[in-house]
């Protein structure tokens, strides 16, 4: 039984480095010890563990086309060489360049309209409304959208140039490369907050907000709102208080989690 669960738990970091080869192999393992222990809920795991495999856990972006990845096929994405803007890890990925925009939300922003239209350009217009959400542009939006998109030009260069077109702008990937989105399978604020919650354990506020790098207040903020939507519900009170949320049938969350992939 020892030996399935730690097989487990290699199979999930290496799922969680989308690994998939040795996650299978180690899954296989699981399988085979939880069969000899001869215990139903320990084969029932190792078996739903398995299935995560077979299920969507991302949409891919390219060409105006979507469609849905399983975790292999998107680490066979990460290794094409492909120009990657990865909306699950917030950032922009060519082999084994990463360029983290986490933090930039705006320029983030404007890399993926840019590759969601790529080969083609938008329009300047088009890119204000989308990222400043804002329908009336004006100078000083127009403004601001030249000087993030000189910041994003800067910050893009080793992977991509932002090259000015009659009507707006145009991402140029560099050394002929292909464009592509990766986005969740399901996209908000909330995603991986509920991701978090769809293991059936029962959470408190603390170890959430530690888990996602946000502040409590935050998470609380976002509970009450997912309650009062009732895809949360609480049990306990003050200091006792956990949260739960019934599963994320149909896909794999893997990608939805903090720290899913690597970042570097």
């Amino acid at each position: 039984m020892l030996t399935a669960v730690a097989e487990l738990a290699a199979a999930e970091l290496a799922l969680r480095s989308l690994h998939t080869a040795p996650a299978i192999a180690a899954l296989a393992r699981a399988r085979a010890a939880a069969d000899a222990a001869r215990v139903p809920a320990l084969q029932a795991e190792v078996a739903e563990a398995r299935a995560v495999l077979d299920r969507p856990a991302a949409r891919l972006l390219a060409a105006g086309h979507e469609q849905l990845l399983r975790l292999a096929e998107v680490e066979t994405l990460l290794a094409s060489g492909a120009l990657v803007v990865d909306g699950c890890r917030h950032g922009l990925r060519a082999d084994a360049t990463w360029l983290a925009l986490a933090r930039r939300p705006i320029l983030f922003a404007l890399a993926r309209r840019l590759a969601e239209a790529w080969p083609g350009d938008v329009e300047r217009d088009e890119l204000i409304a989308s990222v400043f959400r804002t329908r009336r542009p004006d100078e000083s939006h127009r403004a601001r959208l030249r000087v993030e998109i000189g910041r994003l030009r800067t910050l893009v260069a080793p992977l991509a140039r932002i090259e000015a077109s009659t009507r707006g702008f145009v991402l140029a990937p560099r050394a002929r490369r292909q464009v592509a989105v990766l986005l969740p399978p399901i996209e908000g604020d909330d995603a991986a907050l509920l991701a978090l919650l769809a293991d059936g354990v029962a959470w408190s506020t603390s170890a959430l907000a530690l888990a996602l790098g946000a502040s409590q207040r935050t998470v609380q903020r976002a509970l009450v709102d997912l309650e009062s939507a009732q895809r949360v519900r609480s049990i306990g009170r003050a200091r006792a208080q956990r949260w739960l949320a019934p599963p994320l049938a149909g896909f794999a969350t893997n990608l939805l989690l903090p720290t899913a992939l690597p970042s570097a």
